[in-house]
C-alpha cells in the first residue's frame, strides 16, 4: 500500500517518553538503585516540524484559516438519492493531517470532514501559499 503522507525527514523517528523520577515513598532505597534520578532520558534529536514546510493540502488550508471560500467534497456513498457531492460555503476553522473543520457562513454550522472526501476549494481572494524561493 502506498502511503499518502510520506515524509522522509520523519522516517524511523520514534517519540521518546519524558524522563521519569522514582520517588522514595518514605522507604529506604534499595541497594544500588538511585532515588530521585531521572530515568529514560531522551537520546538523539526529538521529532519536530520539518525544516521547510511541506505543501500538503492541509498545510495550505491552515495558511488560509478564516478566508471565505467554497469547499467541495465527494463521497462514494450517496447523501441523498443520486447525490454524492457536498459544497460548503464558509471558512476553514482548522485543518489536520486527515481532516478539515469548516464553518458554514449561512448557518454557522461547523463541519468535520475527513480529507479523503476533499476534492478542491475555491477562495474568494488570493490563496495564501508558501514563499517560492
Amino acid at each position: 500500500m502506498v502511503q499518502y503522507y510520506w515524509n522522509p525527514t520523519y522516517q524511523n523517528q520514534h517519540i521518546v517518553p519524558p524522563p521519569v523520577t522514582i520517588p522514595s515513598g518514605g522507604r529506604p532505597p534499595s541497594p544500588g538503585v538511585p532515588v530521585g534520578i531521572p530515568i529514560g532520558t531522551p537520546q538523539g534529536p526529538l521529532p519536530g516540524p520539518p525544516a521547510r514546510e511541506q505543501s500538503y493540502i492541509e498545510n495550505i488550508l491552515r495558511l488560509n484559516i478564516g478566508q471565505p471560500g467554497v469547499f467541495n467534497f465527494s463521497f462514494e456513498h450517496a447523501l441523498d438519492s443520486g447525490k454524492n457531492t457536498k459544497a460548503i460555503v464558509g471558512t476553514v476553522v482548522a485543518a489536520g493531517r486527515d481532516h478539515v473543520i469548516l464553518n458554514e457562513t449561512a448557518t454557522g454550522h461547523e463541519f468535520l470532514f475527513p480529507m479523503i472526501y476533499f476534492d478542491y476549494a475555491e477562495f474568494d481572494g488570493r490563496i495564501n501559499y508558501f514563499p517560492q524561493t
